[in-house]
């Protein structure tokens, strides 16, 4: 619920902190006294559209600022919403929205502090409040909403969330079929150039790691008679002697040899002359590995060439499927998937078919049980409203729920027809309403307006009360066109939908005012040559005061009446409130 509104240079108000109450809040004043003003500022708390103009004159912003206390299922509700954009607060339960307008013509909104996108602003408003009297946020006046009152109304929430899962299950079916269906000479055209794919590289058998051993074998053969030189060379300079005619191997052995008789004389050379013969050895084997390596070398044209054309194939592959042997497999392998998908594509089409048809009738069965449901829960919802429409003098008003589908060739099986569905079903709910007789029954929003619409809007909302989970309702004016007479019944089924929701409501009639659980009243006053619009809580003394201030007297009698009015309402509150509720202290 709305715990906390605070607004600082917003239209006429300058500085106005208010803390509402969890049952009935009424708002009073004279008008032009600045109520609507705090209907105007939840509104843009709630996403609304912001104007410079609403920032007072001489302010460079406007700020708006609602806490709300959240719990159970609504808490639940916006978790999700929180969490998707980072928005979680500090304080458990709480939620605190802000809304920057500037004379310049930006703005900010913020949720817990953060700074958060317009949307998001409205996504999360549309769970905490519904405003009636301003359009945008109208729920009742939404067609599309009527389907998902009648449905909470009937608890039907289980059966529809099966329903959507079969018709989400149905869309995936189609879609894939659609994508099978979608052109099947470019199908066949994919076909034959991954067949062209495959068959290219398949023919070339490229194997890992074969580029790598072509390139160490070209360079060899591209340099063959150059490593015959250096081997030979480097043979020589070992075996060859000098001008003395000794040789590498031979001077090498012969220090071995000197070394072998010195140690027997002085035992401390026996490591130095342990290297000498370990080199003279080395010596001999780097010889004899020379000696082969020169005669492997092989000078063979013929052989270039086939390497060079080796690998200019593997390089061809590795530009058009990859930087890689690897990847070019890899592509081979993915081709030879997607072939398969097309080739075996009219048997998937055949399955898919069938298991499309199957789910038609599948969603039809659940929704024609939904219809069912739907239907009888409409008739007892339309009698309620008519019941409370009669309460509210409005006795020659008729309400019903219409309920309509629409044929659909490509539609779910529904007996003998084929209807058009969504996830919700195969039915289209809208309320209508005939407010004088001899008038046809019309969409609500096309006919309900003034006194009419807040007493249609006020009959639906105390039935539906109980399906309706925005926690907190305002009505704006809903006593416009009510007299007197039917302002306490109107108050008592205002101050009746708190069961379930805080409501706040401005009014300008005594008797609905004296239901209020809490009541605020708004005073337009000139300060320091301004004007600036002031709220303050009435009790006691001063509420009695305000009330017959509303009944347009200053009398004894109207003192006495407005004492009376408010005795009254508690007598009416105290009638209904179950015991268990007196007994903790509650409404």
């Amino acid at each position: 619920m709305l715990t906390e509104l605070r607004i600082i240079d917003f239209a006429i108000i300058d500085r106005l902190e208010l803390r509402f109450e969890p049952g009935l809040n009424v708002i009073t004043g004279e008008t032009g006294a600045g109520k609507s003003i705090l209907i105007d500022a939840v509104g843009l708390l709630m996403g609304g559209r912001a104007d410079r103009d609403m920032v007072r004159a001489s302010a460079k912003r406007a700020v708006l600022e609602a806490t709300f206390e959240l719990a159970g299922a609504l808490e639940a509700a916006i978790a999700p919403v929180l969490e998707r954009e980072s928005l979680e607060g500090d304080e458990e339960h709480t939620l605190i929205l802000t809304r920057e307008v500037r004379a310049d013509g930006r703005g900010a909104c913020r949720v817990n502090g953060v700074t958060a996108r317009l949307a998001v602003l409205r996504e999360i408003g549309e769970y905490l409040v519904d405003i009636h009297g301003q359009g945008e946020h109208l729920s009742l006046l939404r067609p599309r909403e009527h389907i998902n009152l009648l449905d909470r109304y009937a608890e039907l929430g289980a059966p529809r969330a099966e329903l959507a899962g079969a018709v989400h299950r149905l869309e995936a079916v189609r879609r894939e079929l659609k994508a099978l269906l979608a052109d099947e000479a470019a199908l066949a055209r994919r076909a034959d150039l991954l067949q062209f794919q495959i068959d290219e590289i398949t023919q070339a058998t490229p194997q890992p790691g074969e580029d790598e051993a072509l390139l160490e074998e070209r360079n060899r053969l591209a340099n063959a008679e150059k490593l015959t030189a250096l081997a030979q060379e480097a043979q020589r300079a070992l075996y060859d002697g000098d001008q003395e005619g000794a040789s590498a191997t031979d001077r090498l052995g012969q220090a071995a040899v000197a070394l072998s008789r010195l140690v027997k004389i002085d035992s401390t050379m026996a490591e130095p002359a342990a290297l000498a013969e370990s080199l003279s050895v080395q010596a001999e084997e780097l010889a004899r590995t020379l000696r082969h390596y020169r005669e492997s070398v092989e000078f063979s044209p013929a052989r270039l060439n086939e390497v060079e054309t080796r690998l200019q194939v593997l390089n061809t592959l590795k530009r058009k499927y990859g930087g890689s042997i690897e990847a070019v497999l890899a592509w081979a392998e993915k081709a030879q998937t997607e072939l398969d998908t097309i080739t075996h594509s009219e048997a998937r089409v055949e399955a898919l078919r069938a298991e499309e048809d199957a789910l038609l009738h599948e969603v039809g069965a659940m929704a024609e049980k939904l219809t069912a449901a739907r239907v009888t829960a409409a008739e007892a919802l339309a009698a309620q409203v008519v019941a409370e429409l009669d309460a509210l003098r409005m006795a020659q008003t008729q309400f019903e729920v219409s309920i309509v589908q629409q044929e659909d060739p490509n539609g779910a099986y529904v007996s003998e027809r084929r209807l058009a569905f969504d996830s919700t079903g195969v039915d289209e709910v809208e309320f209508l309403v005939s407010a004088n007789p001899g008038e046809p029954l019309r969409p609500l929003a096309k006919v309900a307006s003034g006194g009419e619409a807040s007493r249609l809007m006020l009959a639906l909302k105390t039935v539906l009360s109980r399906a309706d989970q925005t926690p907190t309702l305002i009505f704006d004016e809903i006593d416009q066109g009510i007299g007197g007479r039917i302002g306490a019944v109107v108050g008592e089924k205002l101050w009746s939908l708190t069961a379930g929701h805080q409501v706040l409501v401005i009014t300008h009639l005594a008797q609905l005012a004296s239901f209020g659980d809490a009541h605020f009243r708004a005073h337009k006053q000139a300060q320091k040559g301004r004007t600036i619009t002031t709220v303050e809580v009435l009790d006691g003394a001063a509420r009695v005061a305000e009330i017959m201030a509303m009944l347009g007297a200053e009398t004894e009698s109207a003192h006495q009446n407005a004492a009376e009015l408010l005795e009254m309402a508690e007598r009416v509150k105290e009638d209904k409130t179950p015991a268990a509720a007196r007994a903790g202290g509650s409404r």
